[in-house]
């Protein structure tokens, strides 16, 4: 007799691909966000809202399952928690680009002067970007290229051989 449970059942690890896949769908991803903002004791989705036959429902139903982002639970479909993290990442997506044009200036203003402090930038960024998770990428972002692009220290030495190096670091050819 083989077992059904769900919980007990070997299941491949996910891959971006295949999460990517299972919501590329404009259908599917409706149907994962409909899931998403449903009240965990509703189980009915309207199909024919969304505008889906059975078999598609089923189809997509199936891809989210297989993908980790749902899972079915006394006949209530809800997110996993690696669902919640796509979810999520899905609306600061959303919030990024509800502000691509302000996005598109800061990136025109930071191409063409190379040499524009990083506060500069940073200063920009406050004054543009509403959003605080946004906000947050972007300063991330200008604070790990400020530092990318500063000139490093450079102390002159003696031009020493890898050989030599190594020679000196096990005492080899070293006269007591």
């Amino acid at each position: 007799m083989k077992n059904h449970n769900p919980s007990q059942r070997h299941t491949a690890l996910p891959s971006i691909i295949s999460i990517l896949k299972a919501i590329s769908d404009d259908k599917a991803l409706v149907l994962f966000n409909s899931i998403a903002i449903s009240d965990k004791s509703v189980r009915y989705i309207p199909l024919k809202e969304m505008n889906l036959s059975v078999k598609q429902y089923y189809s997509r139903i199936s891809g989210l399952l297989n993908a980790g982002l749902i899972k079915r639970h006394k006949a209530i479909y809800s997110l996993t928690l690696l669902g919640k993290i796509v979810y999520d990442s899905q609306m600061i997506v959303g919030k990024a680009l509800s502000c691509y044009w302000r996005l598109k200036t800061i990136e025109f203003i930071d191409m063409s002067g190379p040499d524009l402090p990083a506060e500069e930038i940073t200063q920009l960024i406050d004054a543009l970007i509403d959003n605080h998770q946004i906000k947050d990428i972007l300063m991330k972002l200008a604070s790990v290229s400020s530092i990318e692009t500063k000139p490093m220290i450079q102390v002159s030495t003696p031009a020493i051989s890898e050989t030599q190096s190594l020679k000196d670091q096990r005492g080899i050819g070293r006269v007591i």
